[in-house]
């Protein structure tokens, strides 16, 4: 399976990075997330400038944009090959009640949901090591 993975807690988050390598030995892994925390950006998209995104693995980009953009743009050409599933996160700390309102990490799986891939917002109840 091609996955997709995101964030709104960046490129370097430790959640993401265990969901990579825990999917990669059995998955076809791509990651596109933003290059620093987008916590609280919601579902905002970049309109009116350009998006850049960096090469920082053989299958990973960083982007200056939102967890949105990062799903968006992922979908329409920055990942070069369809993938099946979208999966954000996972998000440190907990996205419960209205933090869903204003949470990146499930605003990009419902990105994902708008352009029809299967798609999941992770969350774990913990900012701190051990997870």
């Amino acid at each position: 399976m091609r996955v997709l993975l995101t964030n709104d807690d960046g490129i370097d988050s430790p959640g993401l990075r265990e969901l990579a390598v825990g999917l990669g030995s059995e998955h076809e892994v791509w990651i596109v997330a933003p290059e620093g925390n987008r916590s609280g950006s919601s579902h905002s998209i970049t309109l009116g400038a350009a998006v850049r995104f960096r090469r920082v693995g053989e299958r990973e980009f960083a982007s200056a944009g939102s967890p949105a953009d990062c799903v968006l743009y992922a979908l329409l050409g920055v990942v070069p090959v369809d993938v099946d599933i979208v999966l954000s996160g996972v998000n440190l700390g907990p996205n419960l009640g209205t933090d869903l309102v204003y949470s990146g990490t499930a605003a990009a799986a419902r990105q994902g949901a708008f352009m029809r891939r299967p798609s999941v917002a992770l969350s774990v109840c913990s900012y701190a090591d051990p997870y």
